[in-house]
């Protein structure tokens, strides 16, 4: 199959610059981050390899988002460092929030094309990448409308088109599909887990949801309620994630392993 014809591509300079450029090695050491008077995470150590889609699971008010923030450098820890290796690039890390931020006086387009904008690429390339990246998440007819005729699921997204639009080479999420309905929701980690493989990026997916981890990532992080402590660093030994793997028992007995790790005190 050549590039055209992949429903999801494009050909020309377009193409390669979507198209990734591998992901990045993440070393965590001696995290701590305090929200006085709780120290919200400490002395968290976590090694991430390049290309690798890990899943963050844990209670609610466990740090798993407060993590997400440190590697984005949207937070500064209190103690320790966070390395990413390669780090020469300050746009090679994108972030998807629970919600879509979207600006809503622009349009699709525009929104998506907003850190092509922010990093100086000029508005017929910005725009070409923007419609590329539209496709990739199916919303090619959506590009001239503004946030407020769209549905929750097609917010989102946007969003998911914005974070890619820039071809980061590591992609954090926040719980993103959280507030989906179940349907939707599935497409989308279909659709997450594809340009994961096709861009080699390296992804951290904060989730609530076992079988929403299960499904996705390759590697899943279970933290204890207190402190950040990682109660289970498992590796998902699993087919070929389609739409028939629900039924498969292997997909069943891995939820049972993060489900007692949830449940463990």
């Amino acid at each position: 199959m050549t590039p055209s014809d992949h429903p999801h591509s494009a050909t020309g300079p377009v193409l390669s610059a979507l198209n990734g450029r591998g992901g990045v090695a993440l070393d965590l050491r001696g995290v701590r981050k305090v929200f006085p008077p709780v120290a919200v995470i400490e002395h968290f150590d976590l090694a991430v390899p390049s290309g690798e889609f890990l899943a963050i699971l844990g209670p609610s008010g466990c740090g798993k988002s407060t993590l997400l923030r440190i590697i984005a450098r949207l937070l500064a820890p209190d103690g320790g460092s966070v390395s990413i290796d390669p780090d020469a690039d300050r746009f090679q890390t994108s972030f998807v929030f629970q919600d879509a931020h979207l600006l809503p006086w622009r349009a699709v387009l525009d929104n998506v094309a907003l850190p092509l904008e922010l990093m100086g690429v000029a508005q017929e390339e910005r725009h070409g990448r923007a419609r590329v990246a539209l496709r990739e998440v199916d919303l090619t007819e959506a590009e001239d409308r503004y946030p407020a005729q769209l549905s929750g699921g097609m917010r989102m997204r946007v969003s998911l088109a914005r974070a890619l639009v820039a071809a980061p080479r590591l992609l954090l999420l926040d719980e993103p599909f959280a507030a989906l309905d179940e349907i939707t929701r599935f497409k989308l980690d279909l659709r997450l887990r594809e340009l994961w493989i096709e861009r080699g990026m390296t992804v951290v997916f904060v989730t609530h949801s076992i079988s929403e981890a299960v499904f996705l990532a390759n590697r899943a992080v279970v933290l204890a309620r207190r402190g950040g402590r990682i109660k289970l660093d498992h590796t998902l030994e699993l087919p070929e994630r389609n739409e028939d793997l629900r039924l498969d028992p292997r997909y069943g007995a891995e939820m049972k392993t993060l489900l007692a790790a949830m449940e463990e005190e």
